[in-house]
């Protein structure tokens, strides 16, 4: 079956048909690649180029939804001529020769129609599952990334990073002992933030001795989308420095790029120190399958870069070496024409993805009696001095991270200021002196950074715990989160995953202390995000219970958890009355992990009163406690419903207590627009429930410095008020 002859498909043909009797000319055109190997090299450019023709061809017969194409860059195959399949590679969606060339070293049945079905949104897609096209294979160590923005090199450095300590600390790594990592990017991405950071850190953990064998290969086609990349900038940005081994060839040229391709990846296997490979490539047929690109670049552009098309130049070698003759070439080249359109037809009308649940499977997939089976930890016994000793919330947390630690070899702390120390407000001090500074340790004031290393480091095998130290800091970070932590399962079908836990002191009411940056209490960014776990302890007993579960739920489902700590409670020591004690509680020893487990998605209600449930979280549940007693005081009997986990939210639990008073009110120390309480109203709502519901939340306004703060934050006399509203209007039959 012929596809529609392409413009640039047309070129290759005329060009190399009509070579002509030339071959044998340049026996030295191959250079040093052998000649075998040089024609699987050129079966991979084509299979690259072919697979790019056959998407522009589904995509015209509306079966095909991908046509952001590799043409030009199949240069790119010269990196995986040079690496094994053991090296972890992290691609740019450039990279479709690189993938054909990585896949034939795997051994996979066959990528062809593996890649096609991604193409083509089938269901039955090993890659993805139908839900995306990328570039990946657990086989083949491709860990699929749906970047356009090198969004993926937090990632890779942090991959990079964990495979010696994975090591180091007994965890097998799944990869050889001498295995780097790879990563490919554009030169307009090059200019992103995220890139920059990710080869400062790079750069900075290799200064200080550890380390980091990271490849950096970037395909610089000379324009992103129609924006022109300016001549010589990747070597001026990334070239001449001291601290990095840099290496350039013309990626068009393909015993030149295979050669510098070698003396890089030499490098970095051998120092475990990185390396930027710079390849010159050209873009052939747009940027994708809508891109007009006569719009932004002339005749006589377009002309120079076909005339640099990779796939005729290594046609040519080929030919002027004696491997091949012209019509040889061709044929070779419309054999795999054949087999990939043979491919396309069969695939075009694969079933897709039917339903929503389908769609969303890998999101979350779930094993609680595993998880609590993980929680319960049977192996270890014996009791601390601290067991049952009562505790604040941060003394908790310590006490839980650190049994963590004990229990789970694979697992690390790590974040800015955590180690000596011990965290702004002590909660992880101790905690290096005892583990070492291979299981907790301080990084870079760069939360890209942190969460990069978080996600290589689940990859690797290891339980990451990274902290953000302020909930305010992860906004200029959090498409970490949300583009690649909590993708990871869903673009793979599974098949990769990120366990990780962040913990994110947050929240507001801290005294005499920071506006904004150090009160933030905006948490709709997190609930955004699909898959997400988000944890919102309060009490002491709940917090460590509830961290002992997410990184059981890691170690387990591969959960990516967000781990909400109310500063303001950290160090609370009284609920009623100066000197009650009543903000503490006992630490369960783990003889009482069992019974103490708290499943996720569960809420914690305090009192049984049958007039008015009030439904909250963090600074929340505090002042709730303390509103529900003054109200008791009138006859009113309060339950307070403490949610605990912000998604996924506990709605049994919220429509069993809601229906035992018949009046709810949401008490939500974060924002009225976008809040929590939105969520809340409209699952009791969603579930039927038609009693009295009313909330009260803090203010749509950032949290200014010092008594201002009072102004926006929601009070306990709004909440007093509130509650009395509703019992009001409850009783005289409004809603």
């Amino acid at each position: 079956m012929a596809a529609p002859v392409d413009p640039v498909d047309h070129a290759f043909l005329t060009t190399v048909g009509g070579l002509g009797p030339v071959a044998g000319s340049d026996p030295d055109a191959l250079g040093s690649l052998d000649p075998a190997r040089a024609l699987e090299l050129y079966d991979a450019q084509a299979t690259s180029r072919h697979l790019d023709l056959a998407a522009a061809w589904l995509r015209a017969r509306e079966r095909g939804y991908y046509t952001i194409g590799s043409a030009g860059h199949e240069g790119n195959v010269a990196v995986a001529a040079v690496l094994r399949p053991t090296d972890p590679a992290l691609l740019h969606y450039r990279s479709g020769a690189f993938f054909c060339e990585r896949a034939r070293q795997a051994g996979l049945d066959d990528p062809v129609r593996d890649v096609l079905l991604g193409m083509v949104a089938a269901a039955d897609d090993p890659i993805s599952g139908g839900r995306h096209k990328v570039w990946g294979s657990a086989a083949a160590d491709v860990v699929p990334t749906t970047s356009t923005i090198a969004s993926h090199l937090p990632r890779a450095l942090g991959l990079a990073v964990s495979l010696g300590r994975a090591r180091r600390l007994g965890i097998d790594p799944g990869r050889p002992e001498d295995a780097l990592v790879v990563a490919s990017f554009g030169d307009a991405s090059a200019n992103h933030s995220t890139a920059v950071g990710a080869v400062n850190a790079a750069l900075n953990t290799a200064y200080r001795g550890i380390p980091v064998p990271l490849l950096l290969v970037c395909e610089d086609n000379g324009i992103g989308i129609s924006v022109p990349t300016p001549e010589g900038w990747i070597r001026h940005a990334w070239g001449g420095r001291d601290d990095l081994t840099y290496v350039e060839a013309d990626g068009c040229d393909l015993p030149a790029a295979v050669e510098a391709a070698a003396r890089a990846a030499a490098h970095v296997r051998e120092t475990r120190t990185p390396a930027f490979l710079h390849l010159s490539t050209v873009r052939l047929m747009g940027h994708a399958g809508a891109d007009v690109e006569t719009a932004y670049r002339s005749a006589a552009q377009i002309a120079a870069e076909a005339a640099r098309d990779p796939l005729v130049d290594t046609a040519r070698r080929l030919v002027a070496a004696g491997v091949l003759d012209a019509d040889g070439a061709v044929a070779r080249y419309e054999a795999v024409r054949e087999r990939v359109m043979a491919t396309a037809a069969a695939v075009e009308r694969a079933d897709r993805l039917a339903d929503a649940a389908a769609v969303a499977a890998p999101l979350a997939p779930a094993d609680p009696g595993a998880v609590a089976a993980v929680v319960a930890a049977p192996e270890m016994t014996g009791r601390s001095p601290e067991d049952n000793r009562s505790m604040t919330l941060a003394q908790s947390i310590n006490r839980g991270l650190a049994d963590v630690l004990t229990h789970h070899p694979g697992a690390l702390v790590f974040g800015e200021d955590v180690a000596g120390k011990g965290g702004v407000y002590g909660v992880t001090r101790g905690l290096m002196k005892r583990f070492g500074r291979a299981r907790v340790f301080d990084t870079l004031l760069d939360e890209q950074s942190i969460l990069g290393l978080a996600l290589g480091a689940g990859t690797t095998g290891l339980l990451p715990i990274c902290e953000i130290q302020y909930l305010a800091y992860l906004h200029n970070a959090e498409d970490q989160l949300r583009g690649e932590a909590a993708s990871q399962r869903f673009f793979s079908a599974g098949a990769f995953r990120n366990p990780m836990v962040v913990r994110l002191p947050g929240y507001g009411y801290q005294k005499g202390f920071g506006g904004h940056f150090h009160n933030d209490n905006a948490v709709g960014v997190l609930r955004d995000v699909p898959g997400l776990v988000i944890a919102s302890p309060s009490r002491p007993d709940d917090a460590a219970a509830m961290l002992r579960t997410c990184v059981a739920a890691a170690a387990v489902d591969g959960t990516v958890s967000a781990f909400l700590e109310p500063i303001a409670l950290y160090h609370e020591r009284d609920l009623h009355e100066p000197g009650d004690d009543g903000w503490l509680a006992p630490y369960a020893g783990h003889d009482r992990w069992v019974e103490t487990h708290v499943p996720i998605g569960s809420g914690r209600t305090h009192g049984d009163g049958d007039d008015l449930t009030i439904a909250t979280f963090g600074n929340g549940v505090r002042m709730s406690l303390r509103v529900a007693r003054r109200l008791a005081a009138d006859g009113v009997g309060v339950r307070v419903l403490d949610l605990r986990w912000l998604a996924p939210l506990p709605v049994a639990d919220l429509l069993r207590e809601a229906s035992a008073t018949g009046r709810v009110l949401v008490v939500d120390e974060t924002r009225r627009s976008g809040g929590v309480s939105e969520g809340v109203l409209a699952a009791l709502v969603d579930e039927g429930f038609s009693g009295g519901m009313a909330r009260v939340t803090s203010a749509d306004s950032f949290v200014p410095l010092g008594d201002a703060a009072e102004a926006v934050l929601v009070s306990e006399a709004q909440v007093e008020a509130a509650a009395r509203r509703l019992l009001a209007a409850s009783s005289d039959g409004g809603a």
